[in-house]
């Protein structure tokens, strides 16, 4: 253990990937919370035209997200990663001289893409250069970097339309983007080839899109993913309903600083004592968070909420990527990615929907019963799906569940 514990995460180039894999969350949650006033404000546009500009970003990130992994086989992670964040950067530098609702849906959609296969890659990146024997406390702090930016990019882009205008705004945004892509050049990356005995064929399969080992986990995720939707989508209103909208920020801030307190010891605890043992307890903490936010009534049951939800899902997400990565070949680590957040992404974008009909129906407090429900749910699930196996990975050799 003391050995495992001494092996140096926090070398030079994981502090590349991570900060330029936080500056792209940075600008993607500040698009996502400025961009419906924008288009109600200054584009004159309609609720529903607001609601089709975040759609149409998440239904291309998602359509191209199998792609990715192939994508990356294909020209190699560096080039991957360069071709992808330059085109990210031209999207995110376009909202600059976007006047017209129609070219803004489009621009939209071109972004998701870019932003699908970036995310992907930097990620398999990142688990590249982490050590093994530290996969889960790594790629904890790296997912930890995507959490940071659900409170940051909000917080920039409302403080700075206190100030300026939505044009300086986007400026801002693109110039943090672009330091960003700056850094990439940096980065020397690990490109792994396949195995001999693995034959490239012509024809596309499934196996060219999905990372077969992934899908249990990717599952799992799924489903996490479906409950998160109801805090990502519906907290902020169901705030409002509750006479505590304003504090909807602080709820996000103690969300994020009880991610970043658990991060160091959920991470050690994956690497010593296996996954299992962060992700059972993460799943009843997550599942409390939701209850108590179903029976809110005050700023104190909102926040506490907010601390059992940030250690809860918090410390589940990254043990879910550092298994779905560790369930493959190091060549096929961007297949696992892209087929882990497919289907996280889905479970996003499906509860939205289908928890939005749940909130019109039967009211915000059924809404979060139903996603507490669903976290227990997940629980067997995962047990049959992943932990049942005979086998499991962490920290790079293969325990066995007998032992």
């Amino acid at each position: 253990m003391r050995q495992t514990n001494e092996i140096k995460i926090w070398t030079g180039p994981f502090l590349v990937a991570l900060i330029n894999n936080f500056f792209l969350f940075i600008v993607y949650y500040a698009l996502l919370t400025i961009l419906p006033v924008y288009i109600l404000g200054e584009l004159n546009g309609t609720k529903g035209q607001a609601g089709l500009a975040m759609t149409l970003f998440m239904l291309s990130a998602i359509v191209v997200r199998p792609f990715s992994g192939k994508i990356i086989e294909l020209l190699g992670k560096r080039k991957t990663l360069l071709i992808s964040a330059f085109f990210f950067c031209l999207s995110s530098i376009l909202y600059i001289f976007v006047a017209s609702l129609s070219l803004l849906l489009v621009l939209r959609l071109f972004h998701g893409i870019w932003f699908s296969i970036v995310t992907t890659v930097l990620i398999a990146i990142a688990n590249d250069i982490i050590p093994e024997g530290r996969k889960g406390a790594g790629l904890g702090y790296f997912a930890l970097s995507m959490n940071l930016a659900v409170v940051f990019g909000p917080f920039i882009a409302i403080a700075a339309l206190q100030w300026f205008s939505f044009k300086v705004l986007f400026i801002g945004l693109a110039i943090i983007v672009v330091i960003g892509f700056l850094f990439t050049f940096t980065l020397k990356v690990s490109e792994y080839q396949p195995q001999p005995l693995a034959v490239r064929h012509h024809r596309l399969s499934w196996h060219d899109f999905f990372e077969t080992k992934a899908i249990p986990i990717a599952t799992v995720g799924c489903l996490t993913a479906f409950a998160y939707a109801s805090i990502m989508t519906f907290i902020s209103v169901y705030a409002q309903t509750r006479g505590v909208f304003e504090y909807v920020s602080l709820f996000f801030i103690v969300f994020a600083a009880a991610m970043m307190i658990v991060r160091p010891l959920t991470g050690r605890m994956y690497d010593t004592k296996g996954p299992n043992a962060v992700i059972y307890p993460s799943f009843i903490t997550f599942a409390a968070g939701l209850f108590l936010l179903s029976n809110m009534h005050s700023v104190s049951t909102l926040l506490i909420a907010g601390v059992l939800i940030g250690i809860g899902y918090g410390s589940i997400v990254p043990c879910f990527q550092a298994l779905a990565i560790q369930s493959a070949q190091k060549h096929r680590s961007g297949h696992a990615t892209s087929t882990f957040f497919t289907l996280f992404d889905s479970g996003m974008a499906t509860g939205a929907f289908v928890l939005g009909i749940v909130s019109l129906q039967w009211g915000y407090s059924t809404l979060y019963i139903l996603c507490g429900v669903v976290i227990l749910l997940t629980i067997p699930i995962y047990w049959r799906l992943v932990n049942g196996k005979k086998e499991i990975f962490y920290g790079g050799p293969i325990y066995s569940q007998r032992e």
